[in-house]
């Protein structure tokens, strides 16, 4: 499975895309939010941090650009294109001048983070969703990035069960399907 941090970027790479890309979810159409909301939606798409207080709307916008970018990533693994998903990754890895380098966070252990070459907000966090996606493409996981399967839905996740089972973004899915099943096997008794 995938280490801690690499884990950590790939569920924000599947928040982002979730939060900020338009499509549908739960089985009704979804739009990702714009303007004034996408700030808000970003910073409640990240995972909290002591010193963040906003996100500013140029980051917001540039967070917004990656997740269509990493969308485009989860479609073509889901779809058997792994050569493109590889291209796609290639060219956020580029963009976001992604590289690594150890950094310690008070209390724990040196990591391993993958900051761009512009350590801002956005591009800090493009490159690291950017280089987990590299990861997760560049091991025998890439099957582990999927696209719900659900009618109606076509949110992104990372199936971390054991036996790579998984095949859809949410709990709400799978009971919706579940749910559509045993209605169809009742009507079809009688």
């Amino acid at each position: 499975m995938f280490d801690g941090h690499v884990a950590t970027l790939l569920d924000v790479a599947v928040s982002l895309v979730n939060v900020l890309t338009d499509g549908a979810r739960q089985g009704r159409p979804y739009t990702a939010p714009q303007g004034d909301r996408l700030p808000r939606a970003v910073h409640d798409a990240l995972p909290p941090a002591s010193d963040r207080v906003a996100v500013e709307p140029e980051h917001a916008i540039h967070l917004a650009r990656t997740a269509r970018r990493m969308r485009a990533v989860f479609d073509a693994v889901d779809s058997g294109r792994t050569d493109r998903a590889a291209e796609l990754v290639n060219g956020l890895l580029r963009t976001t001048g992604a590289r690594p380098q150890l950094d310690r966070v008070d209390g724990e252990p040196w990591q391993v983070h993958f900051h761009g070459a512009d350590d801002s907000l956005s591009v800090g966090w493009s490159a690291g969703c950017a280089t987990a996606l590299a990861l997760a493409l560049g091991s025998d996981l890439a099957g582990r990035l999927g696209v719900c399967t659900a009618p109606r839905c076509d949110r992104v996740y990372v199936d971390n069960s054991r036996n790579a089972v998984r095949h859809f973004c949410s709990d709400a899915c799978r009971g919706r399907v579940k749910a559509a099943a045993f209605r169809s096997r009742k009507a079809a008794r009688g």
